[in-house]
């Protein structure tokens, strides 16, 4: 009996341990990050560490197609590519959400795929930021309200900038439903071409999905203005710290267009859902919010 039982013991132990396809890529991909950390260090040409990225990606990419399996949501492609565009710290492209990305065209609607294992590792690893501007909460829902985790994880050269949450109604079967409108960019004002995201967590599928927005989102005369008004003074205290290289006036230009670049946000918010245009809007992103749940 001591017997069965100690053999009973050893399998449930291995079985226990035994390493899920989420920790073998894991593995597998910080094995490579490693190699090519230690590429970087012996200074080796930069023919050999973009070899070694992109043969590492293409075996992660690979990887992240046998753990998702095919993509079933209509109008995207059944296979992506790897979202991580870089392996190495040093580049741009770094760091980002894993999963594979769906798309038919550079200007078209794309869609990211992960797991809820993979996006809570990966905000596990960025919650231990140091950087304020890098720090993410764990919880699922609280990251997905923040700018600064789009930007991180599904964009690697500009930023994402929230203009407001979409009333969505959450599909049947979803576990979390959020949309939002807002748009990429590297610099502060008014982004005209802006997009819808949708993101759905449902079991352990995550799909972070984004579309042009349709109508595109109208200019709104109070808030153009109050962005005027806030370059204008900015632009005229640059103009001032030039020419005494005055950094007491550099500081005050950019926190001027700081707080223009907040108070034209926040008037957006505002003032979009009175708009004729919010409609459709909503429209696109409950559209979007059925298709990515099979609707």
């Amino acid at each position: 009996m001591r017997l069965v039982w100690t053999v009973m013991f050893a399998l449930a132990s291995s079985a226990a341990f035994a390493a899920s396809p989420e920790d073998d890529y894991i593995a597998a991909r910080d094995k490579a990050i490693a190699a090519i950390a230690a590429l970087n260090n012996a200074n080796a040409p930069v023919e050999d560490l973009d070899a070694a990225d992109a043969k590492a990606r293409t075996d992660l990419q690979g990887r992240l197609s046998e753990l998702l399996g095919p993509l079933a949501v209509k109008d995207f492609p059944a296979t992506g590519t790897i979202n991580l565009e870089s392996l190495s710290d040093a580049d741009v492209g770094y760091g980002m959400l894993d999963g594979l990305r769906y798309t038919k065209s550079d200007d078209g609607p794309s869609l990211l795929a992960t797991t809820r294992g993979l996006l809570d590792r990966w905000l596990q690893a960025r919650s231990a930021e140091t950087d304020p501007a890098l720090k993410l909460p764990t919880d699922i829902n609280e990251a997905l309200k923040l700018d600064a985790f789009y930007t991180q994880a599904i964009n690697s050269d500009a930023a994402f900038m929230g203009t407001l949450d979409f009333p969505l109604k959450k599909p049947e079967g979803t576990d979390i439903a959020i949309a939002r409108l807002g748009g990429w960019t590297q610099d502060v004002g008014p982004i005209y071409e802006q997009q819808v995201v949708v993101t759905l967590v449902k079991g352990n599928s995550v799909m972070i999905a984004s579309a042009p927005a349709t109508p595109p989102v109208p200019k709104i005369a109070a808030c153009e203005a109050l962005w005027t008004a806030a370059d204008e003074a900015a632009q005229k205290l640059a103009a001032q710290a030039s020419g005494q290289q005055d950094e007491t006036a550099y500081d005050a230009a950019n926190a001027a267009w700081e707080k223009g670049d907040g108070d034209y946000r926040k008037c957006m918010g505002e003032q979009l859902p009175k708009d004729a245009a919010f409609p459709a809007l909503v429209g696109e992103a409950q559209a979007l919010a059925d298709q990515m749940a099979g609707k």
